[in-house]
């Protein structure tokens, strides 16, 4: 439990879901935040063909999905955060609103500037994934919390899994702008159910603005719990988009020569990665959740031994993307798992604190990917994709080893 919570912090003080949640805003929820969160990853198996439609040098291909996650790192700290002191449904309806008009804009607009400009702005509005979460949340009985968020995460969860498939598979009939105007077809759907189906949610008056983002800072630096789930899943983080950012782009060359369907078909690996949240929570539930974290790291470091041999061989290139999800997912629900229960009045800035963290550990990794490749070859992206999850590994061991706090994290 946190124990530098000043009072500053203190909980907003309204009824505990006063109004309820029924069946059909959870569906809305669950595929808003799916469809959101799916905006960060369409990118991915798409940046050669962005690339040689607008001239970007093949060395800078994967900046365009560092761009979307660099976005979505600052719209986690600097809009996400306003749950805690802005009415929710104004805010959920014009963060997502000004989502449809960057992804129109990435659809419909020439050029590179205008390229990685709507890019960024599509990651800073996908953050309105995670102020739904909350919402949600805030909105359920506390009978019935857990299983709504579940059905909620279950959505978002899909969404990024399902995106690299959907939108290799979409390329090949539309091309590379078509994925985001079909995206913004789905959000501005979500947009206009949510004018009538999104209800109000009003803080309490708290914070100002200032405050409210200076405490993000204060978190990181006294909550260990916080800190160390942070980098433990940005460094996992780092691996998985370095690896899903390499391993399309070889595929599109010799000796695979894959089509973007063929790619599509492959990004359809990373499905398996959701059955590793349930496993993983049921592991954390019963106190076990130090063993589900040295088996979910130690499985994204496998992957990259199995990638290694997937240069020219493609089946270790698919099991590693398999594994590699696995791995990443379960240390994911591991992490929120850990940071949930430490403050339950403070959990829109929990988690914005921990999603900034890890994404930022996203936007290293694939930033790193295209100049690691086409300098120093795929097995650069296997030794660095293996390096960064050791190293979290040794911090774990390191960290972990002295502290026996209640939770069994």
């Amino acid at each position: 439990m946190i124990q530098n919570t000043d009072a500053a912090d203190a909980p907003i003080a309204e009824p505990d879901g006063a109004r309820g949640i029924g069946t059909g805003l959870t569906i809305l929820f669950a595929f808003a935040c799916g469809a959101l969160a799916a905006n960060l990853y369409y990118a991915q198996p798409l940046v050669a063909l962005i690339g040689a439609d607008t001239g970007l040098p093949v060395s800078l291909e994967s900046f365009i999905v560092t761009a979307a996650q660099v976005g979505y790192a600052i719209g986690l700290v600097l809009l996400v955060p306003l749950g805690d002191i802005v009415e929710n449904r104004k805010l959920i309806l014009a963060t997502t609103a000004l989502n449809l008009v960057s992804l129109a804009g990435l659809a419909l607009l020439p050029g590179l500037a205008a390229l990685f400009a709507m890019t960024l702005l599509v990651g800073i509005t996908s953050c309105a994934a995670q102020m739904i979460v909350p919402l949600a949340a805030n909105l359920a009985p506390a009978s019935q919390r857990g299983a709504v968020v579940g059905n909620v995460m279950t959505g978002l969860l899909g969404g990024i899994l399902l995106a690299r498939p959907i939108a290799s598979f979409l390329a090949e009939y539309l091309g590379w702008r078509g994925v985001f105007g079909v995206s913004g077809l789905a959000v501005g759907a979500i947009l206009v159910a949510g004018l009538f189906l999104v209800p109000e949610r009003r803080p309490s008056a708290g914070k100002g603005y200032g405050d409210l983002i200076a405490s993000l800072g204060r978190l990181f630096i006294e909550e260990p719990v916080l800190r160390r789930r942070g980098l433990y899943h940005a460094a996992m983080f780092a691996s998985f988009s370095m690896f899903w950012t390499a391993a399309p782009i070889i595929l599109f060359r010799e000796p695979f020569n894959f089509t973007s369907s063929g790619v599509a078909l492959f990004t359809l690996a990373g499905v398996f990665g959701v059955f590793a949240a349930p496993v993983a929570g049921r592991l954390a539930d019963r106190g076990h959740a130090r063993r589900g974290t040295v088996i979910a790291i130690s499985l994204a470091i496998a992957a990259f031994v199995l990638a290694w041999f997937g240069k020219t061989v493609f089946w270790p290139l698919l099991l590693a993307g398999i594994v590699i999800d696995l791995g990443v997912q379960a240390n994911l629900v591991l992490g929120q798992r850990e940071i949930y229960q430490l403050n339950e009045t403070i959990r829109n800035r929990l988690n914005a604190v921990y999603m900034t963290t890890f994404f930022l550990g996203g936007a290293l990794g694939s930033s790193l990917a295209s100049p690691l490749l086409e300098n120093f070859g795929w097995a650069a992206i296997c030794l660095v994709g293996a390096g960064l999850p050791a190293a979290a590994l040794t911090y774990f061991a390191i960290s972990e080893g002295r502290t026996t706090h209640a939770s069994g994290a």
